[in-house]
């Protein structure tokens, strides 16, 4: 029996024996209770002291950690911020966090120079690495030198940067700058650059039409694909479709009823069309599928070169067509398209003449199944082409 049980039960046995209504035989006499008493009391006087010392110990630990948490707070270091910095004129800032540790980049226009640090750092104490940055335009005088001249054997030889080519005199030359777009334009001779090149002081640069980013060989461009960088404004019911130096946002519609012809969109890009009946003859030469296809090329493609190709495959457990024939809808682009099959069961578009950009080009093309000579059903595709400006 443990101890608070043990004289809980001897409390209970002295209080037994204070009342008479409770006596009997085995009660214990005076002495005996008065002994108890004195345990009891000793017994509650070491409890007391033992909860004293578990309070005094409890409070001794949370100061401890009150102390611990409050020094741990204080050794670590508040967050540095730097001040804003704008972008200089004629030119950009890549780069939006201040905090220590971070950098913030700068680029010039072209035809301008930066003068300054191209990155800053924010640094601990609060300050920008590097100086200010600006961008200044290349003067005439950038593009002339004095060369570089020294005395051999009582003769003085002068050489340029690279970059640069002598012009005039022994006593008078000049370094002047090579003018490297020029000379790469002339026939023959590969461009430096995709799109634009910019002559400066001993070298050149790249640049690239809007929509599209220089890529890391410095001189060609890729197309930014607004559509997948999310950088569109289509709504909810429209599809964003990626074209050379933009977008856009198409949502093709199913034809109009048209007697007992409807049709019913099964998908983004195709409309079935619903039974007809039995006597209809009409309705059953409509196109049974209507499906619409967008494709971005760039200007003046060079020809001829398929764009497009269409299927037909049977229903499982049924027999397929054993001919198909292929054709343009309408007479507006037969100049600029062909059709042809390319093997039994496939018939390919192909664009025949070069398109100039930008503009958007329509063709829609049909598949007819036939089978022991019968027409069986009728498939169009509208193709839609976007054409940029760039020819890449």
């Amino acid at each position: 029996m443990i101890p608070a049980i043990q004289h809980s039960v001897f409390l209970y046995l002295v209080l037994s024996c204070l009342y008479p209504s409770h006596a009997a035989q085995g009660c214990l006499n005076k002495q005996k209770v008065l002994t108890v008493i004195r345990q009891m009391q000793q017994f509650l006087k070491g409890q007391e002291t033992h909860f004293t010392d578990g309070i005094r110990t409890m409070k001794a630990k949370l100061s401890a950690l009150q102390i611990s948490v409050t020094k741990l707070t204080a050794d670590q270091p508040s967050a540095t911020w730097c001040p804003l910095l704008e972008a200089p004129k004629h030119g950009q800032k890549f780069g939006s966090r201040y905090s220590a540790d971070h950098e913030v980049h700068f680029v010039c226009q072209p035809g301008y120079q930066l003068i300054g640090s191209s990155t800053r750092v924010c640094q601990q104490n609060g300050r920008w690495s590097g100086v200010n940055a600006s961008c200044t335009e290349w003067s005439d005088l950038s593009f002339s030198r004095k060369p570089h001249c020294a005395e051999v054997e009582r003769t003085q030889h002068c050489s340029c940067d690279a970059g640069f080519h002598m012009s005039g005199s022994n006593e008078n030359s000049v370094c002047q700058d090579v003018n490297e777009c020029e000379v790469f334009q002339l026939e023959g001779i590969a461009r430096l650059c995709m799109y634009n090149c910019i002559n400066i002081p001993g070298s050149y640069r790249c640049t690239c039409p809007p929509a599209y980013k220089l890529l890391n060989d410095g001189r060609s461009c890729s197309d930014v694909d607004e559509c997948a960088t999310l950088q569109h404004n289509c709504t909810a019911g429209e599809t964003c479709i990626n074209t050379g130096g933009g977008f856009q946002c198409v949502n093709p519609q199913c034809p109009e009823p048209r007697g007992n012809i409807s049709y019913v969109k099964t998908s983004p890009f195709q409309c079935e069309r619903h039974p007809c009946p039995m006597n209809s003859k009409s309705c059953h030469h409509a196109a049974k599928t209507i499906s619409f296809h967008y494709l971005s090329l760039p200007s003046k493609l060079k020809t001829p070169v398929t764009l497009f190709r269409m299927a037909t495959a049977a229903a499982p457990g049924r027999p397929g067509p054993d001919n198909l024939r292929f054709g343009i809808i309408g007479k507006n682009n037969q100049g600029q398209f062909v059709v042809q099959r390319s093997d039994r069961q496939t018939g390919e578009l192909i664009l025949v003449q070069p398109l100039k950009g930008p503009c958007t080009v329509e063709v829609d093309v049909d598949m007819s199944e036939y089978r022991d000579r019968t027409f069986q059903s009728k498939h169009v595709s509208k193709v839609t082409l976007f054409i940029s400006a760039n020819g890449f």
